[in-house]
C-alpha cells in the first residue's frame, strides 16, 4: 500500500518566468500611475479655478513680467474687487494709476524714513509718487 505524504510539491519558477512577472507588476504600477495622473490632473486643476472665465482669461493674458518690473495680482478675491479700467491697465502690463480710488499717502515714521525728498514732495502736492 502506498503511503500518504503531507509534504506538499514546490515548484519554483524559472529565472524568465520571473523576470516576465517584475516585467508585468513594474507595467501595471507605471500605467496606472500615468492613467490617474492623466485624470486627476485637470480635475484638480479645474478645482482649484474658480470665477468666472473673463477672469481666467484675463490671468492667462497678462504678460510675464521680467524682474524688477510691475506684476499684476491676479488672485481671485482681488479680481472681484477690481475696475475694469484697473484690469485692462495691468494686462497691459501698466501699474494701475488711481483707477481704483484716490491717493492717501502712507505717513507711518518709519515708511517716511526711507522715503526721498521728491517722493515726499509728491505726496505733499496730492500725487502718486513716480519716484523712490
Amino acid at each position: 500500500m502506498p503511503s500518504i505524504s503531507d509534504e506538499k510539491e514546490v515548484r519554483s519558477i524559472t529565472p524568465t518566468q520571473r523576470v516576465i512577472t517584475i516585467v508585468g507588476v513594474a507595467g501595471s504600477l507605471i500605467a496606472g500611475g500615468v492613467i490617474g495622473a492623466t485624470l486627476a490632473g485637470p480635475l484638480s486643476a479645474a478645482a482649484a479655478t474658480t470665477g468666472n472665465s473673463a477672469q481666467q482669461i484675463a490671468a492667462t493674458a497678462a504678460p510675464s513680467a521680467a524682474a524688477g518690473t510691475f506684476k499684476s495680482n491676479e488672485d481671485a478675491t482681488h479680481e472681484a474687487g477690481e475696475s475694469a479700467t484697473v484690469e485692462a491697465q495691468e494686462n497691459s502690463g501698466q501699474r494701475p494709476g488711481g483707477g481704483s480710488g484716490t491717493f492717501t499717502p502712507n505717513e507711518n515714521a518709519t515708511h517716511e524714513q526711507g522715503e526721498s525728498a521728491a517722493r515726499e514732495a509728491q505726496e505733499n502736492a496730492g500725487q502718486r509718487p513716480t519716484v523712490p
